[in-house]
């Protein structure tokens, strides 16, 4: 805790005079122009990895970048995309997932969660995903581990779909949907192509979107 006391200490003496007209700019507003959902790992950090200001990324972040499908009860997931969309106005979503992703490992491996239910519980949003990589067969862990992380990114896309705010933007042409997955080791990201339907470079497909 010391570590994070004294990383606060540095930002206020060292880096927050220096933005002091950035942070000034943003005390009464904000306008970020893309929604980046990601999972809570401490190894993916998303103004990091996108080299984005303060202010310009509106970030969702739970285990397993997952967003439930829309319901009669919304929660946390749902309210902020809602908000994002429509209050906010942003114009590009991005769902993120990673390599060597826990959550991901548990559901390939099927480890038990037993003692952690509420896991358990928010995993089956996953289940989709879940059904797809069951349906083939790979040559060891790693490699279905890996393809439990897409095939969790495309459920996810998927699911964010239902949302009314996210199918009113899709429909008016508003907004796009963005299907990442980012390599902790090489630090490389592979995004969905909407045509092949596979994960391509996004270093050599800049433009490449999921819809």
């Amino acid at each position: 805790m010391q570590h994070i006391i004294e990383g606060f200490l540095n930002f206020q003496k060292e880096v927050f005079p220096q933005r002091k007209e950035l942070f000034r700019s943003l005390a009464s507003s904000q306008n970020p122009k893309a929604l980046f959902i990601s999972c809570s790992d401490s190894r993916l950090v998303p103004e990091l990895v996108t080299q984005q200001e303060p202010g310009q990324l509106f970030v969702i972040r739970n285990a397993g970048n997952i967003v439930p499908s829309f319901g009669p009860e919304p929660g946390g997931v749902s309210a902020t995309i809602e908000y994002a969309v429509v209050a906010l106005g942003v114009t590009d979503i991005v769902i993120c997932g990673h390599s060597n992703c826990g959550a991901m490992k548990a559901i390939a491996t099927c480890q038990c969660l037993e003692p952690m239910p509420a896991v358990s519980h928010w995993l089956r949003y996953s289940d989709a995903a879940k059904a797809v990589v069951e349906k083939k067969t790979f040559n060891n862990e790693t490699d279905k581990v890996n393809a439990m992380v897409e095939e969790n990114v495309i459920a996810q896309l998927n699911n964010i779909k239902t949302h009314p705010s996210v199918a009113v933007g899709l429909r008016d042409n508003a907004i796009r949907l963005h299907g990442w997955v980012y390599d902790i080791e090489s630090g490389e990201i592979r995004a969905l192509d909407k045509n092949s339907k596979t994960f391509v470079s996004l270093a050599d497909n800049p433009d490449v979107f999921f819809e």
